[in-house]
């Protein structure tokens, strides 16, 4: 499977699962068009690609047809990765993003609390290009710590939106791993599993109300599914991705 390799260590759990791809600006508001892309290629087009980890077992994303549409499958099997696009996106102009998902089953063991249990069924990130001076100094002396171990690519601040478990839909808070990154549980064992959900995010206000500040650039957005932590398996299905007004 081609794509980015790193550390298990960088992904702070999968926080910084972040392609080093050279940035793509986001020219029209589908940044994820699944559904146009060919399920007989290559590969994915438009930037996107495929980052995995050292020592663990890559989650597979394929391009499939469901009921006439192409979008992306990803399985993981005791397994954990992102396929991800690098950008620049003003906020300001399009801050509402929207995409739609499924699952086959929540991972069970999942535990938004714990960094064993950081798994869940489906995932979707938003990286932001914030500045280092609006951290703390020992937020700063982290991430600068981070980046010189695993690159500039490690980003300052990122949403993660998660289909969970037990965790009400909702609920917010911090990785277990990190307090770079917002965790925002949508769904849960509840909600459908088995179905299409469509999700629009206002990504301002989350942001504003995740790290208290204005929103900056959006420089990345990843998909993942990962089951890596509690050794279960998982299948998720993302449709396509798009920023609106």
């Amino acid at each position: 499977m081609p794509g980015t390799v790193v550390p298990k260590r960088a992904l702070l759990g999968s926080f910084v699962a972040f392609s080093g791809a050279s940035v793509l600006v986001a020219s029209a508001s589908t940044i994820g068009a699944f559904s146009s892309m060919s399920t007989t290629g290559s590969g994915f087009e438009d930037g996107w690609t495929v980052t995995m980890l050292n020592g663990v077992n890559p989650t597979q994303f394929d391009l499939v047809n469901d009921d006439g549409q192409v979008v992306v499958k990803a399985t993981a099997e005791n397994a954990a990765a992102s396929l991800t696009r690098t950008m620049r996106q003003d906020l300001s102009v399009e801050p509402v993003l929207s995409w739609r998902w499924r699952i086959d089953r929540v991972v069970e063991k999942s535990d938004i609390a714990t960094k064993q249990g950081d798994d869940f069924a489906a995932r979707l990130y938003v990286f932001f290009d914030y500045p280092l001076d609006r951290l703390s100094l020992v937020e700063r002396t982290k991430l600068r710590l981070a980046r010189w171990w695993y690159g500039d690519k490690v980003p300052a601040a990122a949403l993660c939106y998660v289909w969970a478990n037990r965790e009400p839909p909702g609920t917010s808070t911090w990785n277990a791993y990190t307090s770079r990154a917002r965790m925002i549980v949508l769904r849960n064992a509840d909600s459908g599993v088995g179905d299409w959900a469509d999700e629009k995010r206002d990504l301002a206000a989350d942001f504003g109300a995740a790290f208290g500040d204005v929103a900056p650039v959006v420089t990345g957005i990843a998909i993942a599914a990962d089951t890596d932590q509690t050794g279960e398996s998982a299948t998720a299905w993302f449709g396509d991705i798009r920023f609106t007004k």
